[in-house]
């Protein structure tokens, strides 16, 4: 094991923010910086050698390692809270995080202590150095060493980015992979077509470990056959019946992730439940009325935010992080539903979207009657709010579903729809809720029924714009 030259440092909340500042100021991270050279380090070697280094703490708990384009977080954060409901000692790492880099490891739902942080920045920064990690290597080496001295029972852990080369596949024998999904996301680096973004999704397969897939999609399914064949056991989760699966009409309703898309996630963790109680190591998963507990209050138990969180009744707000056009389709299509089934009178959108993501795809997507508000979350990635502007004007223009009229710098006024671009995230709510005052105030004057279904705010694009968005509701 590599012996580090300690540091001398004492803890104190002063000295633990200057180091965790000095960090993100010395290694790039993806969330904040991209897929840039600094930020993104494909490949395995430095991640071994650290591992090695720590004196292998994977090698002390048992793990569920997740992939996928959507959902994986969700698939994490519920199992986690299965898990934990049921009397397992479980650690989880994921990522982004909204707030708080601590946010991306916990253990029972609590987060690593910055006593922790602390001591193991200041002991392995000259290795960190020295070896040129990068910013997820260096919070990926944390959590497995924070999980090995809490001696968790499992370590539910989710990929980064695709799966073959990332960080965390360091993990030399998980009891469980899963892969949630497949879509069009990070194509530079992953590939153009689903087969190839699949490849490296499989990458996380290990031989004899059991693997399961969220959905079986005819473009990817032989690539995950081709791979798991004399390898690893295969499971597609929406061809097995989980043994909690007459519950789950129920559990949809209690739960307080309450995205549509859930049903599809909750299906795979069901079945992820399933295959894991085959295991001896799993027995209390075996307790159904922990599991369903877990689940159904995965947010609370997990303190998971922005996934369709609702943040305000007065006015109606939910915020979500779902950013390319697999999750944004599910997103808008029930927002349109929520209009179509009178929950709420009318829809305003805060959105802002990083400049690498495809938003040729997702302007096709968006719900035409609402009123948009672009934003720009303060990141040098974001895409200006003039940008997303212009072309969201662009397209309408070109489709000819109603005619723009242009009124002033701030955006275009149309027969359908409304549209702003305001570059503070904090102006684009606060526009936001006084728009909703202002339509509340018209129904409460001409409804003609007693309780006039509200406005719905939905704000959304990126992690960044529900980060800034979050503190303003609390």
């Amino acid at each position: 094991m590599y012996i580090c030259e300690e540091m001398e440092a004492s803890y104190s909340e002063t000295e633990y923010l200057r180091l965790v500042q000095d960090i993100f100021r010395r290694f790039p991270s993806v969330q904040r910086d991209g897929f840039t050279q600094g930020a993104y380090k494909p490949g395995l070697q430095r991640m071994l050698a650290f591992e090695k280094a720590l004196g292998h703490p994977t090698r002390s708990f048992r793990s569920v390692h997740i992939a996928g384009t959507n959902g994986k977080g969700s698939v994490a954060n519920m199992l986690a809270s299965a898990c934990t409901s049921c009397g397992l000692r479980t650690g989880l790492f994921t990522s982004p995080h909204i707030k708080d880099f601590r946010e991306r490891m916990c253990v029972d739902g609590a987060l690593i202590s910055k006593e922790y942080v602390f001591s193991f920045l200041t002991k392995w920064m000259n290795w960190i150095i020295t070896h040129e990690l990068s910013f997820f290597e260096i919070t990926t080496g944390l959590a497995f060493s924070w999980f090995a001295s809490q001696k968790v029972d499992v370590a539910i852990i989710e990929t980064g980015l695709g799966g073959r080369l990332d960080s965390t596949n360091i993990l030399e024998r998980p009891h469980l992979s899963v892969i949630t999904s497949i879509g069009l996301d990070h194509c530079d680096l992953l590939g153009h077509t689903l087969q190839e973004i699949a490849a490296e999704k499989a990458g996380i397969f290990k031989e004899g470990v059991p693997a399961l897939i969220g959905e079986r999609q005819k473009e990817t399914a032989g690539v995950f056959e081709e791979k798991a064949w004399m390898f690893c056991p295969l499971t597609y989760a929406d061809e097995y019946t989980p043994s909690l699966w007459p519950r789950h009409t129920q559990m949809l309703k209690q739960m307080d992730l309450q995205a549509k898309v859930q049903e599809k996630n909750l299906r795979t963790v069901l079945t992820a439940i399933d295959m894991l109680r085959e295991q001896d190591a799993f027995e209390p998963l075996r307790n159904d009325d922990a599991v369903v507990d877990g689940i159904v209050h995965t947010a609370r138990n997990m303190h998971f935010h922005g996934r369709w969180e609702r943040l305000s009744t007065q006015p109606y707000v939910i915020a979500d992080i779902g950013h390319n056009a697999q999750a944004l389709q599910h997103n808008f299509r029930q927002l349109e539903q929520l209009l179509a089934d009178g929950t709420y009178s009318s829809l305003i959108i805060v959105y802002g979207i990083m400049a690498d993501k495809d938003l040729d795809a997702i302007l096709p997507l968006m719900p035409e009657n609402a009123t948009y508000i672009f934003t720009a979350p303060d990141t040098p990635r974001a895409l200006p709010a003039d940008d997303i502007l212009r072309r969201f004007n662009a397209f309408h223009a070109a489709k000819k579903t109603f005619e723009v009229q242009e009124t002033d710098h701030r955006g275009p006024i149309t027969l359908s729809a409304r549209a702003y671009a305001f570059t503070s995230v904090r102006y684009a709510v606060q526009m936001a809720v006084q728009l909703s005052q202002k339509l509340s105030q018209q129904l409460n004057r001409s409804a003609s029924a007693e309780n006039p279904a509200p406005p719905l705010i939905y704000i959304g694009g990126s992690t960044f714009v529900v980060a800034e968005a979050l503190p303003l509701f609390k």
